[in-house]
């Protein structure tokens, strides 16, 4: 199956930032996995959260930022791919002065019922 993103509307996540669904279960057939374009805007910081079953992988096509996984911060910027356990809390900052843009996969697909906000200052 083929989609086009502009054809997509973008929604906002728990997590803050906003996502088009290029490819998910509940929409253009997909069975085990999502495939999104996320969108941080410039100096904007994604909710520090976790998914308690779904393992990601963000891969960086445009942008700077600054990732948090766990217990660590590292820089992240174009060609840059992370891979996010489940469990593992995590956000993204945008350090530059353009949007930070982001594929997400996640197995199993993306789901507002699997995701976790937690208190960043804990």
């Amino acid at each position: 199956m083929k989609t086009s993103r502009d054809a997509i509307s973008p929604y906002i996540t728990k997590d803050g930032s906003e996502i088009r669904e290029l490819l998910h279960p509940a929409h253009h057939g997909a069975r085990n996995q999502s495939l999104a374009e996320a969108l941080v805007p410039a100096g904007c910081t994604t909710l520090l959260h976790r998914h308690e079953v779904t393992e990601e992988i963000y891969h960086v096509t445009g942008g700077t930022g600054v990732m948090t996984l766990g217990a660590e911060k590292f820089p992240i910027g174009p060609g840059d791919s992370v891979l996010i356990p489940p469990g593992t809390p995590h956000c993204v900052a945008n350090t530059g002065k353009a949007a930070l843009v982001i594929l997400c996969c996640c197995a199993p697909a993306y789901a507002h019922e699997d995701t976790v906000l937690l208190d960043a200052s804990a």
